[in-house]
């Protein structure tokens, strides 16, 4: 089996996806809350906060903590002449190779908190499906595409 790819994701990607764990942990905070308010009005059992409470927490730290992390350690990627590399997962880890003579074009993209750390992510689009680096550097980002998008010229000349 071959060795993992060389490049990892940025390490303020890590941040970025704790970021987002905290806007899903508000949201099931909210809906906890109207759950809450149901107990109450409906006067179901009071173990029932209890409930909310225990999932609620445990959700956090999978979201916030936990999944990011593994997420991080697990994203790489490796842009070599004649394929791209990717390996990323979270419980089941998926490599995949993309031949540069099936990527037709290449990407960047940048949501307001990317944005904020300066980061990008790149979506490389062969005929069948896209597939996504996220987390990169801007400039970073802006390089490889210009990268993979003379690397992917160069392929479709030579066939």
């Amino acid at each position: 089996m071959r060795t993992q790819p060389a490049n990892r994701i940025s390490k303020k990607g890590l941040k970025v996806w704790r970021l987002y764990g905290w806007i899903q942990t508000i949201i099931l905070t909210l809906a906890a809350i109207g759950g809450g308010v149901l107990v109450y009005i409906f006067d179901w059992p009071k173990w029932i906060y209890s409930l909310e409470a225990v999932v609620l927490l445990l959700f956090a730290y999978f979201i916030i903590i936990l999944f990011p992390k593994v997420r991080w350690m697990r994203w790489r990627y490796e842009v070599r002449e004649s394929e791209i590399e990717l390996q990323h997962g979270l419980f089941i880890v998926k490599r995949t190779l993309i031949p540069m003579v099936r990527v037709q074009h290449v990407d960047t993209s940048q949501g307001p908190i990317l944005r904020k750390y300066g980061l990008a992510e790149i979506s490389i689009s062969t005929a069948a499906t896209v597939h996504t680096i996220p987390a990169l550097i801007m400039s970073e980002a802006d390089e490889l595409r210009g990268r993979i998008s003379v690397l992917a010229r160069v392929a479709e000349d030579d066939v």
